[in-house]
């Protein structure tokens, strides 16, 4: 159950996406490398420091929802039911992903990602950590240590299905495709819970 948010939070919440939204517009009209940090504090109608408290970089801007995005990931596997098993659940929302990211009014923002090597940079490195957070989800449901190789090997392959099938002709297809492969393997190699 999702607890209500309180004035303050609703507060934050709003000026955050206030924040995302005018950078994303500025980004849009003028090309990412021409807008500065100060041109979107200023279209926002806040301070700096302020736009700095809710991104850590212009280019968290462009990747406003990264959190939302690695929160749903770990909770396709924290919030699955008690024996449904893991793949399934882990392709079901990486479906929902891809057809999020691949609808016609995300086209120029992965547009304007792809012709910035800052920001091809900075999704990558927020990849990284969207598989090492779903690793630990997937080891803690099973009662292993985060680091343990099989759940870091799976959460590359979903964190990957999810890029590989966005760049894909057929997205849908590229993702039941692209599971099947990562069920086998899951099959082959999955860890056994300890005793």
């Amino acid at each position: 159950m999702t607890v209500p948010l309180g004035r303050r939070e609703r507060k934050k919440a709003a000026t955050r996406q206030k924040i995302a939204d005018a950078a994303l517009q500025l980004f849009l009209e003028r090309g990412y490398d021409a807008v500065g940090i100060r041109d979107v504090a200023a279209e926002a109608d806040v301070a700096v420091t302020t736009l700095f408290s809710h991104f850590a970089s212009k280019e968290a801007l462009v990747f406003e929802q990264d959190d939302d995005f690695e929160q749903r990931l770990t909770q396709a596997v924290t919030d699955r039911a008690q024996h449904e098993p893991l793949i399934p659940a882990l392709r079901r929302e990486i479906q929902a992903l891809v057809r999020h990211c691949t609808a016609d009014s995300a086209a120029p923002i992965r547009r304007m990602i792809e012709a910035s090597p800052a920001l091809r940079e900075y999704e990558e490195s927020m990849r990284l950590r969207h598989a090492e957070s779903l690793a630990a989800a997937i080891a803690a449901d099973l009662g292993l240590p985060p680091a343990t190789t099989t759940c870091r090997t799976i959460a590359r392959f979903v964190i990957d299905a999810y890029s590989l099938a966005r760049e894909a002709t057929d997205p849908q297809s590229a993702v039941e495709e692209i599971f099947r492969m990562i069920e086998a393997a899951w099959n082959v190699g999955r860890p056994s819970r300890p005793a």
